[in-house]
């Protein structure tokens, strides 16, 4: 009985160490997503650069005034570039949405990025991302709060398991007899 005890006792580290080290990658995930936005809207910016001008120019500034002229021009050229500039347009705001929801506290961060956060974004860092331990305040916070969660978790569980396994096999044996 007692080498099962100390097994238990090693399963829960085993876990909680699992828990920590999941738990410290959720502010460098959360880090790297924010720097893939970031980069996104840098180029998309540029690229709405030459017609923002343009808007500047005829339009007062207003580029979805130059994207409804080019909708309504007779030009096939125009109405095919209305469609581009359109697409980079709500991208950019878009992304621009993404960074005001990324520039909050640590939790609504993190929050933002695992539940409302751009899915093909997501997915891009997810295949580009690189493991690391950093050693920081949030990160540990991180870790020893998900250590703690996922060994309360899997430790209630297992007792709700054990409990009803008890109560089924008391209930069983005592028809017997």
């Amino acid at each position: 009985m007692k080498k099962f005890g100390m097994f238990r006792g090693y399963i829960r580290l085993i876990i909680f160490a699992a828990g920590l080290l999941i738990g410290i990658q959720v502010p460098n995930f959360t880090d790297q997503y924010h720097k893939r936005v970031d980069a996104h809207l840098t180029e998309a910016k540029f690229n709405i650069s030459g017609f923002k001008k343009t808007a500047n120019k005829y339009f007062k500034g207003n580029v979805a005034d130059l994207i409804k002229y080019y909708e309504a021009s007779s030009d096939p050229v125009f109405q095919a570039d209305a469609k581009s500039v359109k697409s980079i347009y709500f991208r950019v705001k878009m992304l621009l949405k993404e960074l005001v929801a990324l520039n909050q506290t640590w939790y609504s961060k993190a929050y933002h990025v695992f539940c409302h956060s751009n899915e093909a974004i997501f997915n891009e860092t997810l295949a580009q991302y690189s493991y690391t331990v950093p050693l920081n305040q949030i990160a540990i916070a991180w870790g020893i709060g998900f250590g703690f969660f996922m060994s309360l978790l899997i430790e209630l569980f297992l007792m709700g398991l054990w409990n009803i396994t008890q109560l089924f096999f008391n209930r069983r044996f005592n028809k017997v007899i």
